[in-house]
């Protein structure tokens, strides 16, 4: 009877290790801080933003992608107001949104399965290009939902991470309007890629 309870015990032990290894999101930025434009954005006369997008092959919940949009035009609307109110002075600045990296918990999904449903992450670039197709910039932007601290919100830190994403990449846009010097990416030690 005893060996059958060890038996068992070391069953559960090895799978709830498994389960464990599972909550953490494989997404990663490249840096802590992403680096200056090529130049301030208030440079250009006319600046567009385009819609998010998500990148070829990446499966993103569209309610996720509908949050990070919403966030990021709330972020942007006076701003963009104020660059475009100004002469045009022939130059154009476009900034696409992309989506390369998503893993989403949905609410029922963490209510029923908290942990075990596995970590939230995302990583969104903006690719920032001049009317005659340079690259001024290529900021990217990273945010993650821990599986236990996500679980014990019942789904909220999953959602405040699509808020803080949009927040972070809007944050960079206006922070480098009149003067070029980067910003952070929001990954710490652990949600930076080994190189």
């Amino acid at each position: 009877m005893r060996r059958h309870m060890l038996r068992v015990f070391a069953i559960a032990g090895l799978m709830g290790l498994a389960a464990l290894q599972g909550c953490a999101t494989k997404i990663k930025a490249s840096a802590a801080e992403n680096p200056p434009p090529a130049e301030a954005f208030q440079a250009f006369g006319r600046i567009e933003v385009q819609p998010v997008r998500v990148a070829n092959g990446i499966k993103a919940s569209p309610g996720a992608v509908t949050k990070i949009q919403e966030n990021l035009d709330k972020g942007l609307s006076s701003a963009k107001l104020d660059w475009n109110a100004k002469p045009d002075n022939g130059r154009k600045l476009t900034i696409t949104p992309v989506i390369e990296q998503m893993e989403f918990t949905h609410g029922a999904t963490r209510v029923m399965f908290g942990p075990l449903a596995g970590s939230s992450g995302v990583l969104l670039k903006l690719t920032i290009v001049d009317d005659k197709g340079r690259v001024v910039a290529t900021p990217e932007f990273f945010q993650r939902a821990d599986a236990w601290a996500a679980s014990f919100t019942m789904g909220v830190h999953d959602n405040l991470m699509l808020t803080r994403v949009a927040d972070l990449a809007s944050g960079y846009l206006r922070s480098n309007y009149e003067v070029a010097r980067g910003g952070p990416t929001g990954a710490d030690s652990k949600g930076i890629a080994a190189k």
